[in-house]
């Protein structure tokens, strides 16, 4: 954890809050395991609750800032954890992290350590040749993953993965001559309806289609095969579920402390640009998307 991008991330400076926050595999005390790391300024205790330690809790630290952390020795890939609040008021609620790299597929909302390094891309001829297509034609196919095409199959089995959208769409994009792919939301949301519009994880790609990855695997192929991949994204709003960013700490952490200037007319939560850390956050969530997929 880098104490120098710590502040400049609450300071509205940041565009790789990801890089700290989160759960990221880590060697400390001569020991394996992943540091935690969660703003939440107006919590009076915080505890990490996971798969490892019987969701019984281990206390985290809280820095003067406001942020929470904690190391934790034998952290495997793949094991759930929330963060359990307790507000000001003795309130206390179980929270998805918002800065999680992988969610459990809906209706549940653990997240899960996950490991986005060392995937194999082999798309560096797109990624040092592509540009802004000004002086060549530019022809985009917008596409919702769940419903471009669905299997003949109960409901939560109906949808393609990542890397059979990646057999599919491809050869369909090249014949149609289509030079860009623009997927629908892929950010981790509660509601198959809301086609991801109304999202919960910024930092997590939806598991309803597969791994992060999976998703890598398919951009990779896209680039291969000469396809761009343009990502749609939501910094206007997220849902009002109360595991999820909604009132985070018992305060208002990413929304205004107005109520007038909280909700949308959907229903969703708005965020409150006022405040330098909602700045830093959705900044590092597009370089996210930028950087780590790439895009």
């Amino acid at each position: 954890m880098d104490f120098r991008r710590i502040d400049a991330y609450l300071q509205g400076a940041s565009l790789d809050g990801y890089q700290d926050f989160g759960a990221h595999f880590s060697h400390e005390y001569d020991q394996d395991g992943a540091r935690f790391t969660v703003y939440a300024p107006n919590a009076s205790r915080v505890m990490l609750i996971g798969s490892f330690n019987g969701w019984t809790g281990y206390d985290m630290e809280r820095m003067p800032s406001g942020v929470w952390t904690i190391f934790v020795q034998g952290i495997q890939e793949m094991d759930m954890y929330k963060y359990r609040i307790f507000t000001a008021k003795g309130e206390v609620y179980d929270r998805a992290d918002p800065f999680a790299f992988y969610s459990e597929l809906r209706p549940n909302t653990a997240s899960y350590v996950y490991n986005l390094n060392h995937f194999p891309w082999t798309d560096g001829k797109w990624m040092t040749t592509r540009d802004k297509n000004y002086n060549k034609p530019l022809n985009i196919y917008e596409v919702h993953a769940g419903s471009w095409k669905v299997k003949d199959a109960p409901k939560d089995a109906r949808f393609y993965r990542y890397d059979e959208l990646a057999e599919l769409l491809i050869p369909y994009v090249k014949k149609m001559g289509y030079t860009h792919i623009e997927l629908l939301p892929l950010t981790e949301h509660p509601f198959d309806g809301s086609w991801g519009y109304q999202v919960t994880g910024y930092f997590s790609a939806t598991s309803r289609y597969g791994t992060p990855k999976q998703l890598m695997h398919f951009v990779n192929q896209c680039h291969e095969q000469g396809i761009g991949v343009i990502m749609d994204f939501v910094p206007t709003h997220f849902v009002s579920d109360f595991y999820a960013l909604h009132q985070f700490d018992g305060g208002f952490v990413y929304e205004s402390e107005y109520e007038d200037q909280r909700y949308s007319e959907w229903g969703t939560v708005l965020f409150d640009y006022s405040k330098p850390h909602v700045i830093s956050f959705l900044r590092s969530a597009i370089d996210f998307l930028a950087h780590i997929l790439p895009l």
